[in-house]
């Protein structure tokens, strides 16, 4: 991309972000006007130098000399307030800006395909939504005040110096090339190094996660070394970044200053060299003098400015990619009340990625409605991925799904997924109440009652009644506060609660002792007799009372039938068995 197209790519972001402010253009106005307002104090000042010199001290004007005080007061006051407005204003909007850019990506987030998340490190989207906004907000708030009120207060102290002696306050109109040179060599680095520290920022975020997530892992197996090494190293890098970043604005600004100060030396050397003329005063050449002095600071923060500038176009650029993205595909228009259950699979195949090959091919698969069926197989021979299909956490590559012979790319996803129950090996569990986990995604609509009862199906309620709180019991950060089987129960309870027609189980009942096991197994059979299920099995020793089983190899089914049609057959399922049960034995 050349420089040309950069540069109308950041301009075309930054336009895009201010567009956020449009809901709010009573007080950005408000703001524009206080910093205007401000911005014309500077000038002001520097021209009440004149009448104070001249009036007090060369005609001793004594009305000059009782008006000036009051002036200068009312000066600063008018100042004060245009500042506050200026200031309070702008951060209103810039806060407004932010929490509604911050609100839309966690909106779209929610609304984004799977595949987002297995492409994207949660590190990377969390650096997004922290670091990435909060860069937003200095190039919204702290960024435009600059650019408008000292961009201003520039220009109006150049109109106010040429007003006073035009042929010096020229020699300033020259150092503009040379001070846009300077300004563009550094926007380059400032961009190109905001770029790199949000994709460090991000991965030093994801490795501190990962070591937060599992910091069991690191102490049982003595990897705190390690993940010190990578953090430090990650770390290092970062600090490594921000320093060139900090390096080139700690050039960039000096030397725009020092062009300034060039030309204020020899606008004062040629004053010196030929003596003040006699159509200019004392009042008037100092009024020039200090309108020269104040024009400095608002060129030193209108070149530091770039870098914040630069900071957050490039955030921005990140925050819009996301916003960008693709959501899940929702183009269905029909909607099931309550679906019977039956599901059929017509050609199926697919790829989580291309370079990997099919996991699914070809696959044909019909379970009638209130059917339980077991999906065996090795690692990676497909069975959660028909689960996913089904719930379309994913879309096939080819073929159909079917529910109650509508294709379920048909149906609405609320719809669809409010006729399936989900419960996986790894529970996923909110830092929240017990009752609000098992009610999760119905809070409203049920009582405690049914949540009672739910957790009583599940064998859940003799160690909730234990609990000192009960079921207003926080679960902690992922459920750590309970056991693997405490989980795992709420998690069944959930599903039960949901009561959908359609129930998927993934190792249900991995995480349970043996006495837990055989409690929630028999109330497994209880709701599989009432709903078409598809069970994930690991554990083949648990799949036993199921109608139907089918085993899957390399995404084909090579066999299919009940427990012990499949083990008199003495085939492909009958041998996997036989070699579970004697590791399992050997353990």
């Amino acid at each position: 991309m050349t420089q040309s197209e950069l540069n109308t790519s950041a301009r075309a972001i930054y336009a895009r972000l201010l567009g956020y402010a449009k809901p709010y253009w009573g007080m950005f106005t408000l703001s524009i006007v206080g910093m205007l307002v401000f911005a014309a104090t500077e000038p002001l000042f520097a021209a009440m130098i004149k009448p104070l010199l001249d009036g007090s001290f060369v005609e001793r004007d004594p009305n000059t000399v009782r008006l000036m005080p009051f002036l200068l007061v009312g000066l600063f006051v008018v100042r004060g307030i245009a500042g506050f407005t200026n200031t309070y204003c702008l951060k209103w909007v810039g806060r407004r800006v932010v929490t509604d850019l911050r609100q839309q990506m966690f909106d779209h987030l929610l609304r984004s395909p799977t595949r987002y998340f297995d492409t994207h490190g949660s590190g990377q989207i969390l650096a997004k939504l922290t670091y990435n906004v909060d860069n937003v907000a200095n190039a919204s708030t702290s960024a435009v005040t600059t650019i408008v009120r000292d961009g201003f207060t520039a220009l109006a102290l150049l109109a106010y110096m040429l007003y006073l002696d035009a042929k010096l306050a020229a020699i300033f109109l020259f150092i503009g090339p040379t001070t846009a040179f300077a300004i563009k060599y550094a926007t380059k680095r400032f961009r190109r190094y905001s770029k790199r520290i949000q994709e460090r920022v991000g991965s030093l975020t994801h490795v501190a996660q990962e070591a937060i997530d599992a910091h069991r892992v690191i102490k049982a197996f003595g990897g705190q070394d390690r993940e010190r090494e990578q953090f430090q190293r990650m770390n290092e890098k970062t600090r490594a970044l921000q320093m060139k970043m900090v390096a080139t604005e700690a050039v960039s600004v000096p030397l725009v200053q020092l062009i300034s100060a060039v030309a204020i030396g020899i606008v004062v050397y040629l004053s010196t060299m030929q003596g003040l003329r006699e159509n200019i005063s004392v009042g008037s050449f100092m009024s020039f003098v200090v309108a020269m002095g104040l024009l400095l600071p608002p060129v030193k923060r209108l070149t530091s400015v770039n870098s914040h500038l630069q900071r957050g176009i490039i955030a921005a650029e990140s925050l819009f990619e996301l916003l960008d993205t693709a959501p899940e595909p929702d183009s269905g228009t029909r909607t099931l009340a309550r679906a019977r259950g039956q599901i059929d699979y017509v050609d199926i195949s697919h790829s989580y990625d291309k370079n990997n090959g099919l996991v699914i091919e070809g696959l044909n698969l019909s379970i009638a409605a209130g059917e339980s069926l077991a999906l065996v197989g090795r690692s990676g021979s497909g069975k959660s991925t028909l689960a996913n299909l089904l719930a379309r956490f994913y879309e096939p590559c080819a073929g159909r799904i079917l529910i109650d012979d509508i294709d379920i790319r048909d149906l609405r996803l609320a719809s669809l997924r409010a006729q399936i129950s989900l419960v996986t090996q790894d529970v996923v569990l909110f830092n929240d109440s017990i009752a609000n986990n098992i009610a999760y995604g119905r809070i409203d609509q049920v009582s405690r009652e049914d949540i009672e009862r739910a957790a009583e199906g599940a064998h859940a309620l003799d160690f909730i009644r234990a609990l000192p709180q009960g079921f207003d019991t926080l679960v902690g950060d992922r459920g750590v506060l309970l056991s693997g089987g405490q989980r795992q129960r709420l998690a069944i309870a959930r599903a039960m609660l949901k009561d959908a027609p359609i129930l998927i189980l993934d190792e249900a009942t991995s995480a349970l002792d043996t006495e837990a096991e055989r409690h929630i197994q028999a109330a497994l059979q209880t709701l599989m007799r009432e709903r078409t299920t598809l069970v994930i099995a690991h554990r083949l020793s648990t799949i036993e009372q199921v109608d139907r089983v089918v085993v899957l190899e390399q995404g084909r089914i090579v066999e299919q039938g009940s427990h012990a049609e499949l083990i008199v057959r003495d085939g492909y399922f009958a041998r996997l068995r036989r070699l579970q049960f004697s590791q399992s034995t050997r353990a």
